[in-house]
């Protein structure tokens, strides 16, 4: 297809997946004849991933993140639903990295058709394709309008409410979107001055793609490094040691560390902590459970050996639960830290600086990426949880 085209569907159900050399985020959002979403829950994307005909799923990093539209199941005041894509990375652009929309029948994944939009620069954010109904009838159409300020400046654009303390500049596209071949709906009305991006915080200074070329990596909050040494992937047993104090001397502090697996689709597929401390195969134990967090060195420590973990695991999330109710507020020198389980070398650290008067919280993760390496970014999340069981749902969308 060409920026404008447009083409009939033959399936009532279509996947639209987008490729990239790099992770993008997709999402779709649900319009009305005048444009815009009717609420916030019209936005779908890794958080939010259903909605009425319209279902976000992931690839996991193994393969492109996709939209799919059962058109039979789309409410009847819903005119358009388009398909959007911006890179996973903080402020990285299209440029040199076009992506490839492919529309798909859902029941067989036969390619009814695909879109990779041209020339592209500066653009953070993309609207790519659109599903619309016209006449009574669902076709497809290329877009390809590029937007500087990310996917909130398309989700502004389009009414979702976006919620930031600091106001930003309006939502403007980079590219003018292209004239559509099909009579179009009403055109989208930018409002004056949406609120500032929806976007995650940006990592702290120099917090880029590092490896471990030149030795222990202490990270920051949102920092990631890939497990990479020397060009080549630390493929061997790894411990995630957890450790921890009690705030107030004498008293002690009883608390829980976990690992939570997860699938491509951010399928749960096990956990794995002090009532179950071997899972996926023996690829995942636990050292065992802590009742005081007193003494130096780690409290738990849970060895993970990379080389034998499943190929269905794609994610891991490290988390630590206070089960008697002891909030993290009453906690001190919370850390985790990578080692290598061979040398016992330590490899990444990873201090926790703030809390805050909840009961669990997300350490860190582990990804798999599309190369086979892993990489680690810290979390240092909290979540009202004692328990892991409480902390899959909440872990699932950190991935």
């Amino acid at each position: 297809m060409t920026p404008g085209s447009n083409i009939p569907l033959s399936a009532a159900r279509v996947t639209v997946d987008v490729a990239a050399p790099v992770r993008l985020d997709v999402s779709g959002l649900l319009l009305t004849a005048d444009g815009k979403v009717r609420s916030d829950d019209d936005f779908i994307f890794y958080n939010q991933p259903s909605g009425p005909g319209v279902t976000y799923r992931s690839g996991g990093g193994t393969t492109p993140d996709a939209i799919v539209v059962d058109t039979t199941a789309v409410p009847p005041g819903i005119e358009k639903i388009v398909v959007t894509a911006s890179p996973d990375a903080a402020g990285q652009t299209f440029r040199g990295i076009e992506p490839t929309a492919t529309i798909r029948n859902a029941d067989d994944s036969s390619v009814l058709s695909s879109f990779t939009p041209p020339q592209l620069g500066d653009e953070t954010a993309l609207v790519i394709v659109e599903i619309y109904r016209r006449n009574g009838q669902w076709k497809a159409r290329a877009v390809g309008q590029g937007y500087a300020n990310g996917l909130a400046g398309i989700a502004t654009d389009f009414g979702v409410t976006v919620e930031e303390p600091a106001a930003a500049a309006p939502a403007q596209p980079v590219t003018p979107p292209p004239a559509p071949v099909a009579p179009a709906a009403p055109p989208v009305t930018t409002p004056a001055a949406p609120p500032a991006p929806a976007t995650p915080p940006p990592p702290a200074p120099g917090a880029g793609k590092i490896n471990l070329d030149k030795g222990r990596v202490s990270l920051q909050k949102n920092q990631t490094v890939s497990l990479v040494k020397g060009g080549r992937p630390l493929l061997s047993q790894v411990k995630m040691g957890l450790g921890w104090e009690p705030a107030y001397r004498g008293k002690d502090i009883d608390l829980d560390a976990s690992v939570i697996a997860y699938g491509p689709q951010r399928n749960h597929i096990d956990s794995c902590y002090f009532g179950k401390l071997s899972i996926v195969g023996g690829a995942i134990k636990h050292s065992g459970d802590n009742l005081t967090g007193e003494g130096g060195g780690d409290d738990e420590v849970i060895v993970v050996d990379l080389g034998r973990l499943p190929q269905e695991v794609s994610g891991l999330v490290f988390t630590v639960n206070s089960f008697s109710g002891q909030k993290f507020t009453e906690v001190a020198k919370a850390y985790c830290r990578l080692l290598d389980a061979t040398t016992g070398e330590e490899l990444v650290r990873f201090d926790l600086t703030s809390a805050e008067p909840q009961t669990g919280v997300m350490m860190a993760k582990l990804i798999r990426q599309f190369s086979g390496e892993w990489e680690m970014t810290a979390i240092g999340d909290f979540v009202k949880s004692r328990t892991v069981r409480g902390m899959v749902k909440p872990a699932a969308q950190a991935l």
